[in-house]
């Protein structure tokens, strides 16, 4: 009889399994999201986020000191502003709220990587990514705003431009627009691949950005293309993208995957808030174990490709990860 293989010769117990463990999950993985409101004195749960906050910029520092001292290089930031307006304007203000937020960050904690959020929705009265008229999203009329705004989020501190609008030709206007203004350093991370999908309802609640009217569909991309994914990822290679973002995460692992396998960029994959949330749900039934579904999918994440992981579990992973060496 020919003798059978036996893997289970290098699962037999835990210093094998960690000597043979082909993925690892670390803290130095996590980009922590942040939502940064107007105001004082606010810290205030998001309804459907359990865990995650709107900070005002007062409140802000208690935050960062412990996600530096958990060992988290990179938040991402999102303002909430207070005055919404057709075009968004007060993205771009120098003293608007992410601006604000950049240079509160910095003098706090300089050692944290900044990534600010280049979009529109949460700016703008419509909530859509870019300027309407005749209830149609402008492409090319969206794109001076959008370069306005990562100029003006670099010149307030931001280490990396993160645009997530999905116009078309966004990269290389901002890639130029940067390089115009000096900024030729500050890299761009380009949601390359963002679907129009379901799995983003408790943002829209978070950064108050859900459509007036219509859809993004016109916009971000169909849930059922995977080749269309990778021709928005070659177009933004081109234009100047430094790494590449998939988004959402969960539903999208073979899209990390093709992305890997194709381009020489880093990828990174956005674990969005409807993912995040439905784990919270489920934990608090008592259906399942929070900590080791959680490192599961974010392992999973890593293992279809992603260098770097933008997700709201960040703090309570990296102390998992902590606990377990």
């Amino acid at each position: 009889m020919k003798a059978f293989a036996r893997h289970r010769r290098l699962r037999q117990n835990e210093a094998i399994r960690r000597m043979t463990r082909e993925n690892h999950l670390s803290p130095a993985d996590f980009i922590y999201p942040l939502f940064v409101v107007e105001g004082s004195g606010i810290k205030k749960e998001i309804p459907s986020m359990p865990g995650v906050f709107h900070y005002s910029l007062d409140r802000l520092g208690e935050e960062l000191d412990e996600v530096a001292e958990l060992g988290i290089p990179s938040v991402i930031l999102f303002g909430v502003p207070e005055h919404k307006d057709a075009c968004g304007s007060e993205a771009q203000a120098e003293n608007g709220i992410v601006q604000q937020a950049i240079r509160r960050v910095k003098e706090r904690q300089p050692h944290l990587y900044v990534m600010a959020d280049t979009c529109l929705c949460q700016y703008t009265d419509h909530g859509h990514c870019g300027v309407v008229e005749e209830g149609k999203v402008q492409n090319d009329e969206s794109l001076d705003l959008l370069v306005k705004t990562a100029v003006s989020q670099a010149r307030a501190g931001a280490d990396m431009i993160a645009p997530s609008n999905m116009m078309d030709g966004f990269v290389a206007a901002i890639r130029r627009g940067l390089d115009e203004a000096g900024f030729k350093e500050i890299p761009i991370l380009s949601y390359a691949v963002k679907y129009a999908s379901a799995f983003y309802g408790p943002f829209r609640d978070a950064a108050h950005s859900s459509p007036q009217f219509g859809d993004r569909r016109t916009y971000q991309m169909d849930p059922a293309n995977s080749r269309e994914a990778l021709r928005e990822a070659a177009t933004d290679v081109e234009e100047g993208a430094d790494m590449l973002m998939v988004k959402p995460g969960l539903a999208y692992m073979d899209i990390i995957r093709q992305l890997r396998d194709r381009f020489h960029l880093p990828v990174t994959v956005y674990n969005v808030s409807g993912e995040y949330s439905m784990v919270k749900a489920a934990a608090e039934k008592g259906w399942i174990n929070e900590r080791d579904v959680v490192l599961e999918l974010l392992l999973g994440m890593k293992r279809a490709g992603a260098e770097l992981i933008l997700t709201y579990h960040a703090k309570e992973a990296a102390r998992w990860l902590q606990e377990m060496t």
